[in-house]
């Protein structure tokens, strides 16, 4: 089963990896700081050593992305972010695990101080599930 991990963030000025850019980690203790890039690192080794992690990505800044919408017939495209809101998709990480259960244990793990991480599931091939 094949899930991804949508990390989003608000980091001022933009940055990777974001964390570093977020007030509610810059607020730690620099061993705070230190343990938790570790666990994030080992976290990353041992999906690479079980063959879980399929592939990962940071992304770049949002206001540097293009929105693509249809309007009057035809493609309109217009500067972004997405949207509004203060949070951005920050990077993704795409999984393959045997159930929802490994999926959720990873995507709890992945969460920091100041980001939101989102599970979804991939869809297969004409189908819902």
């Amino acid at each position: 089963m094949k899930y991804l991990i949508l990390i989003h963030s608000n980091p001022q000025p933009w940055g990777h990896p974001t964390p570093n850019f977020l007030p509610e980690y810059q607020e730690l203790t620099a061993e705070q700081r230190d343990t938790l890039n570790a666990d994030f690192d080992q976290l990353l080794t041992e999906l690479h050593t079980n063959g879980e992690l399929v592939s990962g990505q940071a992304l770049g800044d949002p206001t540097t992305s293009r929105l693509f919408r249809w309007a009057d017939g035809k493609p309109l495209v217009t500067d972004g972010p997405y949207s509004e809101a203060k949070e951005h998709l920050a990077g993704f990480f795409l999984i393959d695990v045997e159930t929802q259960a490994r999926a959720e244990e990873i995507t709890s793990r992945f969460s920091g101080p100041g980001e939101t991480v989102e599970l979804r599931p991939l869809m297969g091939p004409g189908g819902d599930d």
